[in-house]
């Protein structure tokens, strides 16, 4: 009997062999590929993001998360059906940007600081760019235009906040207790471990999917797709490579499609972050398609502001 899960794992095996066969046939420009990932990796992610890994995970442990975790409880809880504990994670993955946020909610997760009935709420909420990369990379460095930057910060925060609001009709926020304070040896080494344990795993998903996002370019190039859908199909790989690829077409539709990719995240972002909301108990294919949604909803927002920006 054929079913779901097995037309998915085929499908999968048949992507797999496909990209052993791109590697096998093209072994130096696919390698090329990774040492490009791995390059974008070492210079741009780790040191932006590593500092933020160690740092949320050293901070949720201290006794002033708890103490504003009380203090922000009520307005969590009545916007975003979330504890305090998960509206801090939620504001610090604001600012940081992917993937801090989903490495919040499994460090928040296995500590016993959020009730399992949020987990997924706030995995949806926590799940966001930061305005380093909104604003300074892709509007600043790519697009040129700071606006465009601040447009699709807009876009991209609105879309992801009203898809929660949604999501939290009929709910009720978790008021779970932070758990006893660690001490302060065991919370340095702990944060220090799983941040580098984090890190290093984004820095192969990069690389893979940078080679994987070559691999789909090469295909694309005998089908019409133009350069409007293989900067599309790349950014569904690596929303850094679509992004930059939009960029060199700046126009409203562009950043609107940046807008899509940024908050659906590509499939790069998305493996960094299933990594780790997995073994929070969260299940992938609902998480996928509330992270669709916010991306078509950034999408339609982001198109008419840009006519400001073109």
């Amino acid at each position: 009997m054929i079913t779901k899960k097995s037309i998915l794992s085929a499908a999968a095996s048949a992507a797999v062999l496909a990209a052993m066969a791109f590697f096998l046939a093209s072994p130096a420009r696919y390698t090329q590929s990774v040492r490009d990932g791995i390059s974008l990796w070492a210079a741009s992610v780790l040191p932006a993001v590593f500092p933020f890994l160690f740092l949320t995970a050293l901070f949720t442990r201290f006794p002033v998360y708890g103490r504003l975790s009380r203090a922000v409880s009520p307005v969590a809880g009545k916007l975003f059906g979330v504890s305090g504990a998960g509206g801090c994670a939620a504001f610090l993955a604001l600012l940081s940007g992917y993937p801090v946020g989903a490495r919040a909610v499994l460090d928040l997760s296995e500590r016993g600081a959020i009730a399992q009935d949020e987990r997924f709420r706030l995995a949806c909420l926590a799940t966001t760019s930061g305005p380093m990369f909104l604003v300074g990379v892709v509007g600043g460095a790519m697009f040129g235009n700071p606006l465009a930057g601040w447009i699709l910060l807009l876009a991209h925060f609105a879309a992801v906040w009203l898809v929660c609001l949604f999501l939290k009709i009929g709910k009720k926020a978790a008021r779970t207790p932070l758990p006893p304070v660690q001490s302060g040896g065991n919370a340095l080494y702990d944060s220090l471990y799983s941040s580098v344990i984090s890190i290093l795993c984004v820095g192969g998903s990069i690389a893979v999917f940078y080679a994987f996002g070559q691999m789909l370019s090469d295909a694309a190039a005998f089908l019409p797709l133009g350069d409007t859908g293989n900067a599309f199909l790349r950014g569904l790989l690596e929303m850094t490579a679509g992004c930059n690829l939009f960029s060199q077409d700046p126009r409203p539709l562009s950043l609107a499609l940046c807008a899509f990719l940024v908050t659906f995240g590509g499939f790069c972002v998305l493996v960094q972050q299933l990594a780790f909301l997995t073994r929070a108990g969260i299940k992938p294919l609902p998480f996928l398609a509330v992270k669709f949604v916010q991306g078509l909803l950034a999408a339609a927002i982001c198109f008419p502001l840009s006519l400001l920006a073109f």
